[in-house]
């Protein structure tokens, strides 16, 4: 659902954590806010198991990535652009000793085709018990044509 603000609330993506949108679109740019793996209206997170303390007792890096690059494609439909239109990602990683060359893999199963510029940085915690989170920028456009969405 876009706004007057020129946000974007993703219905299928899980809730931000704050006061903030998915998306803010500026002229033809469109960017993401960090989107995680969680799942919408839940409290599971696809490769992360807890204890009854909220505490991670084993987790899945790759199920972890499969559920965040779907997340972030929710948020770019939503706002009017596509996974094609990516041109920016940074990656956050609680574990890149253990978790690079899978992560790695997964990331290029899904940017074949398309390959933004990415960084990765290693964190050490992130809001919720997940390892991985995702920020993009992607612009709005028909990639087929290169004629800008006036909206």
């Amino acid at each position: 659902m876009k706004d007057d603000h020129n946000t974007t609330h993703a219905e299928g993506a899980p809730d931000p954590l704050g006061l903030y949108p998915h998306a803010r679109r500026v002229g033809n740019l469109l960017f993401l806010s960090g989107i995680g793996p969680r799942v919408k209206g839940s409290d599971k997170i696809p490769g992360v198991e807890l204890d009854d303390n909220g505490n991670i007792v084993d987790r899945d890096i790759e199920a972890q990535c499969h559920a965040v690059f779907g997340n972030v494609r929710k948020v770019l439909e939503a706002a009017g652009s596509s996974w094609e239109n990516l041109v920016d990602v940074t990656v956050f990683l609680t574990h890149m000793r253990q978790d690079f060359a899978t992560y790695n893999r997964v990331y290029g199963e899904y940017f074949q085709d398309n390959r933004p510029c990415r960084t990765t940085v290693e964190i050490s915690s992130l809001p919720t018990p997940i390892n991985i989170e995702l920020k993009c920028i992607a612009t709005i456009y028909d990639v087929e044509d290169g004629s800008v969405d006036q909206e």
